[in-house]
């Protein structure tokens, strides 16, 4: 049977919406869309690239939790209200996707809350372990 594991990261909205960080699925693992805050302070920094860094940091969490790096991501999705922002976080992006390149889709939309600048989703594949 495959395996199908929920990743939670504590954040109040996975309990409030009813969803979780990432969900593992054989060897699948999707990260939901991620935002720039700090889970544990329920902070969040009015700076699109410091929210940028928290996302790739909250997501890189998930994905270790999962048994995976940045280095198994085939899939990136970035979504922002606002594309201006996106450019400016260009150099945070590409620390992590640089040298991966997974296909990528940038959307400019809504986001839950006006604090949020930029949320990211990922798609990534474990290892045959």
């Amino acid at each position: 049977m495959t395996e199908r594991r929920a990743i939670l990261s504590g954040s109040v909205f996975e309990e409030q919406i009813g969803y979780a960080r990432a969900v593992v699925d054989g060897d699948c693992v999707h990260v939901s869309g991620t935002t720039g805050f700090d889970y544990t302070a329920m902070t969040i920094s009015d700076d699109v690239v410091e929210q940028a860094e928290q996302c790739l940091r909250n997501v890189g969490a998930a994905l270790a939790e999962a048994g995976c790096a940045f280095a198994d991501v085939v899939r990136v999705r970035y979504l922002l209200p606002d594309r201006a922002d996106f450019e400016p976080c260009w150099p945070v992006l590409r620390a992590c996707f640089g040298d991966v390149r997974p296909a990528a889709t940038m959307m400019e939309c809504g986001l839950a809350d006006p604090r949020m600048k930029i949320e990211i989703e990922v798609y990534a594949r474990r290892a045959a372990g």
